[in-house]
């Protein structure tokens, strides 16, 4: 019998995305951390949703997340939760999060090709929320 299928709300399914994102290189850092926290801060999805409540909902993406099969298990929590005008929402989310560290390794790079797979982002729409990222994380010092 196949496992079912985690049932979140949209908000909760752009966290478990947020956080898995940030784990996937092994590695939560802290700038992810304040970046998943900002979002969840200022994109209007989430205004009304209490802040406190994103330790909890965190702990069990983790949770799953650490299950076998458990990043495909959030995906398919997620792509069943998120309305599909909210795909590239989500997506942003996601690729807000990785970029925060201003480091990317190819793990990373995989999960989010798998995010935006699952979630249905074109390319075109893709490569826009990632080209706005970067600008948005840009510092006075010149890439190297």
């Amino acid at each position: 019998m196949a496992d079912a299928v985690a049932r979140l709300t949209p908000q909760e399914a752009i966290i478990y995305l947020m956080v898995m994102i940030s784990a996937s290189d092994g590695m939560i850092r802290e700038s992810e951390l304040r970046t998943i926290g900002r979002v969840v801060r200022s994109f209007p999805l989430f205004s009304g949703q209490d802040e406190a409540q994103l330790v909890e909902t965190s702990e069990a993406c983790g949770k799953l997340m650490s299950s076998d099969g458990g990043l495909h298990k959030v995906l398919a929590a997620a792509e069943a939760a998120l309305p599909a005008h909210l795909a590239e929402t989500a997506y942003a989310a996601a690729v807000d999060v990785v970029t925060a560290d201003e480091e990317l390794d190819p793990t990373e790079i995989r999960v989010l090709e798998l995010i935006r797979n699952a979630l249905k982002v074109s390319d075109e729409g893709a490569q826009a929320i990632e080209h706005a990222a970067r600008a948005r994380h840009m510092t006075l010092d010149e890439p190297s």
